[in-house]
């Protein structure tokens, strides 16, 4: 959070008075803003690699554990706006923040990527949905919305992907101009620049016109632009008779090079390291949603040495979800998958071939297939008290050597959380292990800052008789603890409820559902 002293900062307080008054003067600002955002970021232009990963999508993508340094950094797709609240950001519309920490473990699921050494990028917008600013209208709550998405990841990049009807609404791209130079502000005033990436349609001409008074908007807010990520696929009838994907990419890139040199030009903005510093490409791995474009592993290649000549600052890829062969099972490859490239691999990946493009000269790093590796003796190891698990922060009950557990139970073992693969007793969460298959847990993540047991969900005293230690209970049978339900699952006496929570499979009792303690209170 911004500290107390700078919330009355000029940009709050004109963002309360509207889109057109910020807009007017926060071009006044603007170098001030960018002088400042210079400064704390200094003069680190080199070039990145980080592939999409679409959030919601399944089979989910673990892009908590990188396979290789080309996937170690992700661009996390996509946050819209709610169907139903237009100011509250959610993860496809499907999962507002907490209910995708809760769902997807996506809170400690980041965590855990960064514990590795990866890092992430949220994506707002994408072509499905509306992005936050088309929906809602509230100046105040359109910029208390893009910094719960910062504040929730400890984001220092953000990407905004304007697609079909969003690149179109012109006073959207005004709302969220305005909003992003006021976070970029606060983040800067906290020591804590924010990249702003804009991911827009592109064609062998360029950028659109749409997606040019996108840019335009975005510089004359003040906002200071990291780069236009140009979407380098689906060329369909402007690729030239003959004319590659890569060749396709080239023009493209020129094109957007050119454009985005002109506007920077226009809003008196000399960008660091040139421009190609500040264009981006993300290419869509195999067959593309036009039928006829294709970009193969070869292709890849292409576009690898394309990204390294010009020097471009960003290399992208759509998407990790797809980064792999579809298999004999799939019926046409030419129907895009959402899960795989439909092109034949041979055990390679798109993601390591582009990630060798992101750099030029002695800056860039190749990319390797070794996995992440193992402390060294200069790493500080975790002390005894650092892996003392409490029951009073530990969002799931501690693992117990002599607790059974059925496949989806989570626990809390040495600040970690586990999930069982399958039903399991007796079997250490980390215990050392060479392979995944050799183990029943999958490790989802750190316990975090904040994280409390969940409470338990209680009916009123009466709506079933309390549990008592002489009673007979039969398959069925409702009785309460404390307040809390619970329902024999076959004939049972003298077996406390409460065992169910240290063993489940072996106790009478299970504690009801929140879907079946909804249906008795309604």
């Amino acid at each position: 959070m911004i500290p107390d002293g700078h919330r009355l900062s000029w940009v709050r307080v004109l963002v309360a008075l509207g889109v057109v008054g910020v807009l007017v003067v926060a071009v006044l600002g603007a170098d001030r803003w960018r002088a400042e955002l210079t400064a704390l970021r200094g003069d680190d232009v080199s070039s990145t690699f980080s592939g999409y990963v679409d959030v919601t999508a399944t089979p989910t993508y673990a892009f908590e554990s990188p396979e290789s340094d080309a996937t170690k950094d992700v661009v996390l797709s996509f946050v819209v706006a709610d169907p139903e609240e237009p100011c509250t950001p959610t993860w496809g519309g499907f999962h507002d923040l907490d209910e995708a920490a809760a769902e997807l473990d996506l809170d400690r699921r980041v965590a855990l990527l960064r514990e590795r050494g990866g890092d992430a990028t949220v994506s707002f917008g994408g072509l499905v949905n509306d992005e936050l600013a088309t929906s809602c209208k509230d100046p105040a709550k359109l910029l208390a919305a893009y910094r719960a998405v910062v504040e929730r990841y400890d984001l220092d990049t953000v990407d905004l992907d304007v697609e079909d009807d969003d690149l179109a609404d012109h006073e959207a791209s005004a709302r969220r101009s305005t909003a992003l130079a006021a976070l970029q502000a606060e983040r800067a005033k906290a020591d804590r620049p924010l990249d702003v990436w804009l991911t827009l349609p592109a064609a062998t001409a360029g950028l659109t016109e749409d997606g040019l008074t996108v840019v335009r908007d975005t510089l004359a807010a003040g906002v200071d632009l990291t780069g236009v990520n140009a979407m380098t696929m689906n060329y369909g009838g402007s690729r030239e008779s003959g004319e590659t994907m890569p060749e396709a990419t080239e023009r493209t890139l020129d094109a957007v090079h050119d454009q985005l040199g002109d506007a920077f030009d226009a809003a008196g903005v000399k960008p660091v390291g040139g421009v190609w510093k500040h264009v981006g490409m993300t290419p869509m791995a195999g067959q593309n949603d036009v039928r006829s474009d294709v970009v193969t592993l070869d292709d890849a290649r292409e576009l690898a040495t394309l990204a390294d000549d010009l020097g471009v600052g960003r290399v992208s890829l759509w998407s990790l979800n797809r980064d792999r062969a579809c298999g004999v099972n799939y019926p046409d490859t030419h129907v895009v998958s959402d899960a795989c490239s439909g092109v034949a691999q041979d055990g390679e990946t798109f993601a390591e071939v582009l990630a060798a493009g992101a750099g030029s000269g002695d800056d860039r790093a190749p990319a390797t297939t070794e996995p992440t590796p193992e402390p060294t003796a200069t790493t500080k190891a975790p002390s005894d008290d650092e892996l003392v698990d409490d029951p009073e922060t530990s969002p799931y009950r501690i693992w117990n050597e002599e607790a059974a557990y059925p496949e989806g139970t989570k626990v809390v073992w040495h600040r970690q959380v586990y999930e069982a693969k399958w039903w399991t007793s007796g079997d250490l969460p980390d215990d050392p292990v060479a392979t995944a298959e050799q183990t029943p847990w999958q490790l989802l993540g750190p316990v975090l800052p904040g994280d409390r047991p969940a409470p338990k969900q209680t009916l009123p005293a009466g709506t079933y008789p309390e549990w008592s230690r002489t009673g007979v209970y039969r398959q069925g049978a409702r009785v309460l603890v404390d307040g809390v339900p619970y329902r024999a699952k076959w004939w049972t006496e003298a077996d406390h409820p409460e065992v169910s929570e240290s063993n489940p499979d072996a106790s009478p009792w299970v504690p009801l559902t929140a879907e079946e303690i909804r249906k008795v209170l309604d």
